[in-house]
């Protein structure tokens, strides 16, 4: 028969007794509840492999843009060569861009962070109206949602270029910002997180006490949602940032380019350096990998948020 987990006592400060039960480690749960050996030794292989998957392609960048154009092809391709190059291809990095790599990252951290917070927003309170309202299409609202998930993003490309032409947006910095803070994924996971964590007795209960509809979503609701709204506001961020299509055809100013879309330049005119490219790359993407550290704690809480709430 399992035992029951062992309880440790406390004393605080006013002389209460509060007994609180121990976690137990993995080897002390009952031969029933405990993963087979087998089966950890495989999660532990897939969890390497996709480790590896993910970290290689990072690592490989690293080396390479330390690397001249003779390097990369003469030396270990997952090692530093005796010869640093990192400075020469800064300098050759700057030289093809004409001075705009920096511009062009400012320019993706802004489509990215407006669209970001826009989308989120839109997001969040598409999400709770259709969870807490009741009103005519619901359902027809519901299924338009699904239907934009499915929808490939590439396929609205072009209808949005000719819609964006006709309303003389075309080359400006809302013909990226205003697609990209379209997210049905995000109002999917907000009516999904609405519907388990916004209690209806505590939207009857602000109601009865007098307040608006849109003093109970800024004031109550949004606290509620921040975990969701983090985990949206990530999936857009990086979407907006990684968006090539959209911006190769709404977009043809130099200076209204993104790093990725500018990148693609430097390779398709020119001939540079190959460790230069691979030194823009590694520069470009970094944002990505500081903002996902930074929210680590809360993306994590909003993923799970649908599986911990009933």
């Amino acid at each position: 028969m399992a035992q029951l987990a062992p309880t440790t006592t406390a004393t605080s400060s006013s002389g209460v007794v509060r007994r609180r039960r121990r976690v137990p480690a993995a080897d002390e749960l009952p031969l029933s509840m405990a993963p087979k050996p087998a089966l950890r030794a495989v999660a532990i292989v897939v969890l390497v492999i996709a480790c590896l998957y993910f970290l290689v392609p990072v690592y490989w960048l690293v080396v390479a843009s330390t690397k001249s154009n003779a390097d990369l092809s003469t030396t270990f391709g997952f090692w530093f060569s005796g010869k640093n190059s990192l400075i020469d291809n800064y300098n050759s990095l700057m030289s093809w861009t004409q001075g705009l790599f920096w511009r062009w990252v400012g320019n993706s951290l802004l489509y990215s962070t407006v669209a970001g917070v826009l989308g989120t927003l839109f997001s969040v309170m598409a999400g709770y109206a259709i969870a807490k309202f009741a009103f005519p299409g619901k359902k027809i609202a519901v299924g338009v949602i699904m239907g934009g998930l499915l929808l490939p993003v590439a396929l609205l490309t072009v209808p949005l270029y000719l819609e964006f032409h006709t309303l003389g947006l075309v080359n400006t910095i809302w013909a990226i910002i205003i697609p990209s803070a379209v997210s049905p994924f995000g109002v999917f996971l907000g009516m999904v997180y609405a519907q388990s964590s916004v209690p209806t007795e505590l939207i009857e209960a602000a109601r009865i006490d007098g307040a608006n509809e849109a003093r109970i979503f800024f004031t109550i609701v949004l606290r509620l949602l921040a975990p969701a709204m983090v985990t949206i506001f990530l999936f857009i961020f990086v979407a907006t940032w990684n968006n090539f299509l959209l911006p190769l055809l709404m977009v043809s100013s130099a200076d209204l380019k993104p790093v990725t879309l500018g990148l693609y330049g430097m390779m398709s005119y020119f001939a540079p350096v190959k460790g230069a490219v691979m030194l823009g790359a590694l520069l470009g993407v970094l944002p990505l990998v500081i903002l996902f550290f930074a929210l680590q704690r809360y993306w994590r809480a909003g993923m799970a948020a649908g599986a911990v709430k009933g």
